[in-house]
């Protein structure tokens, strides 16, 4: 009998096709701007990355991938920020087919949505939203670009930075000044740090979040109660995230007047979460600020959003219940609602599987380039799991395999980790007589 794929194997097994097929499309002559054909695993490693909306490189987007090549890069970051999920459902809306229940459900779980109801309006939404948030990123990125690279070029890097920020991707063209550089030409530009910072943060939210605020508007009395932690959560990091950095990084942003250091530090607290992008050389950061930057990647994002990490709710629910413990109280309430058993068990198992995966992809890591400082090893591992594209720098310069561990955290960190161990699991099946209970010692 001929077994269907579940919702999450069919999720993961389309993640693998899309970047199987933008690896063979990276390889192509046309894709580089030698006219040569890039190496299986530069290609692989670069598709991936922008599937998964990291960031991370092995070679330098602008100086070379050819115009076609960015393209490439670009179009993979967009499926992989939306979820081919979701474009392909709108494709079909478009074409006017019918969405059964089957699509109806892959919907709720690529986008990780409460309930199957009402899934196809938000698919449009999304759409819409993303069109809208896009194009006015773009424009905005452009009154910058366009004076300094010309009008063709001008508007190609406004439209790449602006999908590239609001996918949470990272991938820059900045290599056109220097090779690797990020934003770092741009640490003191307003425009061009609170366009970016807008982008990242919108697109980090989450769908979900989007379609309540626009029903609900300003009623936030009437928002789900994951709206209300999403955007608690998401203020608290930013704001203590950007003293922390400041404290911790003082000494490298003494080179910046007050307002290039105030942008520099809430730019560092935004982009771990999940962009990639950096006004301020990663490399040197310090000992702490590499701790404050790993943990804000290991939070990430929110639910159904485009950025990744094990996401602001699950953290949300893990302190809760350490909070509520450590106060002999039961159930957690927040907002004056209290949370199911379901949600504790799965952020416990969101956070232990994460945590679990990036020690021992650490730990392999470290033995493998025994020569780095195991600081950079944090970043990258971290910065791969969390899908988020921060480097000190050695990315291009690690071992082949370190480099396919890293392509796989990077795919487990966008379809998730708990998914993807749940891709290789059998339906659960309900034991017909369960054991006596036993209790056991714990602490």
């Amino acid at each position: 009998m001929k077994q269907r794929l579940s919702r999450v194997q069919t999720i993961a097994l389309g993640f693998l096709l899309i970047i199987a097929v933008g690896t063979i499309l990276l390889m192509l002559p046309i894709s580089s701007k030698n006219g040569e054909v890039t190496g299986f695993l530069n290609a692989l490693f670069t598709a991936t990355s922008s599937t998964c909306v990291t960031g991370l490189v092995v070679v330098d987007t602008y100086t070379h991938w050819s115009l076609f090549g960015q393209a490439v890069i670009l179009l993979l970051i967009q499926i992989g920020g939306l979820g081919f999920i979701t474009i392909g459902v709108f494709f079909s809306i478009f074409l006017k087919r019918r969405i059964g229940l089957k699509e109806r459900n892959l919907i709720q779980e690529s986008m990780n949505t409460l309930q199957i109801g009402g899934t196809v309006r938000l698919v449009l939404k999304i759409v819409r939203y993303t069109v809208i948030f896009e194009i006015v990123g773009a424009l905005l990125l452009m009154i910058r670009f366009i004076p300094q690279f010309g009008i063709a070029e001008g508007i190609w890097y406004g439209i790449f930075h602006s999908i590239s920020a609001f996918c949470n991707a990272g991938f820059d063209l900045m290599g056109k000044m220097e090779p690797y550089s990020s934003l770092m030409l741009y640490s003191d530009d307003i425009l061009v740090n609170v366009v970016i910072m807008a982008l990242i943060i919108i697109g980090g939210i989450g769908f979900i979040v989007w379609d309540d605020i626009s029903v609900h508007r300003w009623k936030i009395k009437e928002y789900m109660l994951h709206t209300k932690i999403v955007l608690a959560m998401t203020f608290v990091l930013i704001v203590l995230g950007s003293i922390c950095f400041y404290l911790l990084e003082y000494q490298n942003l003494t080179a910046l007047d007050t307002k290039g250091q105030v942008l520099a530090s809430v730019f560092g607290a935004v982009t771990p979460r999940t962009a990639g992008f950096n006004t301020i050389d990663t490399g040197a950061y310090t000992e702490g600020t590499r701790m404050l930057t790993v943990m804000l990647m290991f939070i990430g994002g929110s639910p159904g959003s485009t950025a990744g990490g094990i996401k602001t709710t699950t953290m949300v629910v893990i302190l809760l219940y350490v909070w509520s413990t450590l106060r002999n109280k039961s159930g957690l309430n927040i907002f004056g609602r209290r949370m199911d058993e379901d949600s504790i068990k799965k952020a416990a198992t969101v956070f232990f599987i994460n945590l679990l995966l990036a020690a021992i992809f650490c730990l392999a890591m470290a033995g493998m380039e025994p020569c780095l400082p195991l600081s950079d090893i944090f970043m990258e591992v971290f910065s791969a799991i969390g899908t988020v594209g921060i480097s000190t720098g050695i990315t291009r310069d690690v071992t082949l395999a370190s480099k396919y561990m890293l392509i796989f955290l990077m795919y487990c960190g966008r379809i998730g980790s708990m998914s993807f161990a749940l891709s290789f699991t059998e339906k659960k099946h309900s034991a017909p007589v369960k054991l006596p209970v036993e209790r056991i010692t714990i602490g």
